[in-house]
């Protein structure tokens, strides 16, 4: 195996650990609602708890990752990223686990931009796609393995549980990026006084192609993260599934997304960006309609329905994570990749909170307002074809020598 391929299957396994503990909480909201009889709301700001904190540390990211070597930084954010999952094992009440989740998110948001800004320097743009197809296929991974083995140990142990498992895996993750993520310092410009915070706020919020990325970022955000993390509520409360049964809309989704997502990834290097992020966009807007207004549903039709929704989501994501990464150029991709990091985790925490706010509990036990939910993120989903046709790649090419390889004729 090449050294591009080791580096592509350790940041994925970094991605599947992060998601993997992100997504896991969602699932648990059923038992986790009974066991400290919270509610939506606080459910609700459990979940966006974690991604406003990442979104703040992402924030603080964009003045110091373009620093320092890109393994270095990778490995103190992970190592941060461990101590905070395993606070969230040992969590005995809510307001510990919100703390925790909080300590989690300051580091687990940072890896995200760290592991955009390592392909984008290792891998040349006519490659990105793959490489993020790749990448991104750790979310397949975490949905059709890490998620329901997470709540299969979590229903024969306790909750506390996946996160403890979590931590193992971590650790064992620490050592693969030790071994396999290379010094990547080539970003770095010597004999030359870094910029100042302002002057990095400056040069991001001053280029137009890279704000209408970090636009694009919110739009996507806002349309999925209002649905994500109360679709397990929802399947359970209206639809008529069990908590076991939640299993299957993660296995099912992620089953077929491990083969999509490479996929698509290829779909994306040989057609272009734009246009298959319009094609899987607008494909998505179908099973986010019939899913906010789903009521008692066999449980076949409607994993038909989620399987569709995570697949066309996970589609979407691939070619829009390629070419943003290619606005920035090397010497401050960093800084760019970790604002849009911030901003993409603050969207998805404020969309979690006012999801949160929207859904109204019955006293039948059921949520409505769901399909309002759904309504918005139609639109906000379709506006976002538009605005990525004015995104440009800046870069494209790679920066680390060493790790590039011959491209096979198509």
């Amino acid at each position: 195996m090449n050294k591009e391929k080791l580096l592509l299957w350790t940041l994925a396994a970094v991605n599947f650990t992060h998601i993997v503990d992100f997504m896991i909480l969602m699932p648990l909201g059923p038992q986790l609602m009974r066991i400290f009889s919270i509610s939506p709301q606080e459910f609700g700001l459990l979940v966006s708890s974690y991604t406003f904190s990442a979104g703040v540390s992402s924030f603080v990211g964009a003045f110091i990752l373009d620093k320092y070597d890109r393994r270095t930084i990778l490995m103190w954010v992970f190592l941060g990223f461990l101590l905070g999952t395993i606070a969230c094992a040992l969590s005995p009440n809510y307001a510990f686990l919100l703390t925790a989740r909080i300590l989690s998110g300051l580091f687990g948001g940072l890896t995200s931009a760290l592991i955009f800004a390592i392909v984008g320097d290792a891998i040349p743009d006519k490659r990105r796609g793959r490489a993020m197809g790749m990448v991104m296929a750790a979310f397949s991974v975490a949905s059709v393995v890490g998620v329901p083995f997470g709540l299969y140990i979590a229903s024969i142990s306790n909750w506390h549980a996946p996160f403890l498992f979590l931590a193992i895996l971590a650790v064992i993750i620490l050592i693969l990026i030790y071994k396999f993520v290379p010094s990547i310092t080539s970003h770095l410009v010597t004999g030359r006084l870094k910029p100042s915070p302002l002057q990095v706020i400056r040069r991001v919020t001053g280029n137009a192609n890279q704000m209408r990325a970090i636009g694009l970022t919110v739009m996507m955000m806002l349309g999925q993260f209002m649905i994500i993390p109360f679709l397990s509520p929802f399947m359970v409360s209206n639809v008529g599934f069990t908590e076991l049964q939640l299993t299957f809309i993660y296995m099912a989704g992620g089953f077929f997304t491990v083969f999509t997502s490479p996929w698509v990834g290829r779909m994306t290097d040989k057609y272009g960006k734009i246009r298959v992020f319009t094609i899987f966009m607008s494909l998505n807007v179908i099973p986010i309609a019939i899913i906010t207004h789903l009521g008692e549903t066999p449980v076949y039709y409607a994993l038909i329905v989620s399987t569709m929704f995570f697949v066309t989501s996970n589609g979407r994501m691939v070619p829009a994570a390629a070419l943003i990464t290619g606005t920035a150029k090397p010497e401050n991709r960093g800084s760019f990749l970790s604002f849009n990091s911030a901003v993409q985790q603050l969207s998805a925490g404020l969309a979690s909170f006012v999801g949160g706010m929207v859904l109204v509990e019955g006293a039948d036990g059921k949520l409505y307002n769901f399909e309002m939910i759904g309504y918005a993120a139609i639109v906000l989903s379709l506006l976002c074809i538009p605005l990525i046709r004015r995104i440009r790649v800046v870069d494209t090419g790679a920066i680390v020598e060493d790790l590039e390889v011959p491209v096979p004729a198509e």
